[in-house]
C-alpha cells in the first residue's frame, strides 16, 4: 500500500509565455526587415516553449536603457509585427 506522505517530486509548472515583441517606434523604423523578423521569430519561438524571454542572440541594441523611468515611459512603444498597434494593444480591439 502506498503512503500518502510519500514525497512526490515537484515538477515546475510549464506557464505560457507571451509571444509579442515591443520596442520603440523609432527604433522599429530604423531596423531592417531581417532584423525586425528574427527579433519576431526568436520571441514566438520562446514564448511556444513557455518561455518568457527570447533568445540573447536576437538582442537589439542601439535603444536608450539608460536613464530614468520617466524618459523610458515616454517613449513610444510599439509592436514590431505590427507597429501601428501599441504595446498592449489587441489588434481585434483596434479600429
Amino acid at each position: 500500500m502506498r503512503s500518502p506522505f510519500k514525497k512526490v517530486r515537484k515538477t515546475k509548472a510549464k506557464g505560457g509565455g507571451t509571444k509579442k515583441v515591443c520596442l520603440p517606434y523609432a527604433k522599429i523604423k530604423s531596423m531592417s526587415k531581417s532584423e525586425r523578423s528574427a527579433v519576431i521569430s526568436a520571441k514566438r519561438k520562446a514564448g511556444a516553449a513557455g518561455k518568457y524571454k527570447r533568445s540573447s542572440k536576437s538582442n537589439v541594441t542601439g535603444t536608450s536603457s539608460g536613464g530614468s523611468l520617466k524618459t523610458w515611459v515616454k517613449q513610444d512603444w510599439r509592436q514590431v509585427a505590427n507597429p501601428s498597434l501599441k504595446c498592449g494593444e489587441s489588434p481585434k480591439k483596434k479600429k
